[in-house]
């Protein structure tokens, strides 16, 4: 019989893209801005209207920027008032992740974190992917008291690290939560929850749809020499997001 208990967590771009989310039967949304970047910080504005209009489970990623994982003082700080921020905000949980200069999980910045989070779930997010150890690295995330641990098996995708994945979820014997993330999708996600066992999901399930205006001026984009879409924007499509669930609950 086919384990009925799974939870989709949709990385969400967007107020919108959270709001289809849930329509589509998600029970969290982590949002995030620059999520082909791997995700920031979203703006005060975005979360406080996402939060107005969602009923289910908010999480909100706290990184200042792209690239590594390894933070200066100036960096933590603002990751110490965007998690205030959350809190002030309502938000149901912060998602976030630190390390070192060797690779190893940075305990002592994410413990200053943690101690900020006070009732707040909390996330371990893709750092976990390019840690040098990954089983200590589970052991330190467990001790420091994460809620879960997101994760594409230290590959490009999730399904691509199925496995490890799968040692990951045996490992963790229920201590904490691992949660496939990167790649899932309607197509791949039922043989990745028999592969894994895993319980939830991460997943953008989006679409791209394209800008109303009636005038749209080629040759000039806002990325410079950097190709960006202007007149296309990707957001969550609550179809996707029922199909999935659908597809691993059949």
């Amino acid at each position: 019989m086919v384990n009925r208990y799974i939870i989709l967590e949709i990385c969400a771009n967007s107020a919108q893209s959270a709001i289809e989310a849930q329509k589509g039967g998600a029970e969290r949304v982590e949002l995030c801005a620059a999520i082909p970047e791997g995700g920031t910080t979203p703006s005060y504005g975005e979360i406080k209207v996402a939060r107005e209009h969602l009923h289910i489970a908010l999480n909100v990623i706290i990184r200042p920027r792209s690239g590594d994982f390894l933070y200066n003082n100036l960096e933590l700080e603002a990751m110490k008032h965007d998690i205030a921020v959350s809190k002030e905000l309502g938000v149901d949980g912060v998602v976030f992740g630190m390390l070192t200069p060797d690779g190893d999980i940075d305990t002592s910045a994410c413990k200053e974190l943690m101690s900020l989070t006070g009732g707040m779930s909390t996330t371990f997010h893709r750092a976990f992917d390019v840690c040098r150890e990954p089983f200590v690295a589970l052991e330190q995330i467990i001790e420091l008291g994460f809620d879960r641990i997101l994760t594409s098996g230290c590959a490009n995708s999730a399904y691509e690290g199925k496995e490890l994945i799968a040692e990951l979820v045996e490992k963790a014997a229920g201590r904490i939560i691992i949660m496939p993330g990167c790649g899932v999708t309607e197509d791949n996600i039922a043989e990745l929850e028999g592969v894994t066992k895993a319980h939830e999901f991460h997943l953008s399930a989006r679409t791209s749809i394209q800008s109303k205006m009636a005038y749209q001026r080629d040759g000039v984009s806002m990325g410079g020499t950097v190709e960006v879409k202007e007149f296309s924007n990707n957001i969550t499509s609550a179809l996707r997001v029922r199909n999935t669930l659908s597809n691993v609950l059949s």
